[in-house]
């Protein structure tokens, strides 16, 4: 189970990739940040739908998904220029503070805890 969120911390980290790159494509018209937004999205995509096979799809989500914004927020104000604010800084802790509590929710459940397989 460790590997499978392991997956979707990397995978979470792609999604901040994508995230930028799409920012720096200016619309898809230019080609390296698109080609980048393409990688980094098939990445984070395909390493999330790996970890749904051990891991309950809500923590999971939720956690690729927080550590995409956290990420893309950070990143944004290092180094593109965004606002930087306590109230952004508060927010992205509270975004870590539930991602990291959704973690934990989800890491002491088996798989076969939902509904029978077929």
């Amino acid at each position: 189970m460790a590997m499978a969120w392991l997956l979707v911390t990397v995978a979470g980290l792609f999604e901040t990739g994508f995230a930028v790159s799409l920012k720096l494509s200016d619309g898809f018209t230019r080609l390296w940040p698109t080609i980048g937004f393409c990688v980094f999205a098939l990445a984070s995509f395909g390493l999330l739908t790996l970890s749904l096979k051990k891991l309950d799809v809500g923590p999971a989500y939720a956690v690729w998904t927080g550590i995409g914004a956290s990420g893309t927020a950070i990143y944004g104000m290092a180094f593109l220029g965004d606002v930087v604010s306590v109230l952004k800084i508060v927010s992205i802790t509270l975004v870590i503070v539930g991602t990291v509590g959704l973690q934990l929710s989800g890491s002491a459940g088996e798989r076969g805890a939902g509904p029978p397989q077929p």
